[in-house]
């Protein structure tokens, strides 16, 4: 098994968290920021890669021991070879009010790693714009919708559901303006 290092890149450090997890019985999806920086391709970068893991699991600490990584506070795990740490929040995997049970995976030389599809990217990000009004959120959904093939009917009918119609159309003007056709 290929261990922890530097030079790895945020998607390599999540397929082999991912792996390692599932060679311990564990299911797990990669949500939040990691996911909106491989899509965007790094235009925006986190180091924090969170993973929901399906159904509740005593093996979290011993796959994460084993790939080198301490815990720290609460469920937040870090590697002393690597400037991005890990986090197990709540499940399930959710895009406001709604559950999801598709996800992507994508396949690296360190491993798969299961992740949120770039339509449902979008939607967790236009989720903390739309409840929170977070800026931040919408620019990090137009980021991904830039660069990624995204369902725009469903993320339009899922802000319906939201009660969030009036904010999808302010991200489906912006979409327009930078030369994506909504």
């Amino acid at each position: 098994m290929t261990s922890i290092h530097e030079n790895l890149t945020i998607e390599e450090v999540g397929a082999l968290v991912c792996t390692t997890l599932e060679q311990h019985g564990i299911r797990a999806i990669l949500s939040g920021g990691a996911v909106v920086s491989i899509y965007s391709h790094n235009e925006y970068q986190s180091k924090d890669l969170d993973f929901i893991v399906e159904g509740i699991s005593k093996q979290v600490a011993p796959a994460m021991q084993a790939l080198g990584f301490s815990k720290e506070t609460g469920r937040h795990w870090t590697h002393p070879q690597t400037e991005y740490w890990v986090e197990f929040p709540p499940g399930p995997v959710q895009v406001g009010d709604s559950v999801v049970s598709e996800f992507a995976e994508i396949s690296t030389s360190v491993g798969i790693l299961r992740l949120l599809r770039p339509t449902e990217c979008v939607m967790d990000r236009l989720a903390a714009y739309y409840h929170w009004n977070d800026p931040q959120g919408l620019e990090q959904a137009i980021q991904v919708a830039m660069k990624s093939d995204i369902e725009l009917d469903r993320i339009e009918a899922w802000s319906k559901r939201e009660r969030a119609a009036a904010k999808f159309k302010i991200f489906a003007g912006e979409l327009n303006s930078r030369g994506s056709p909504p």
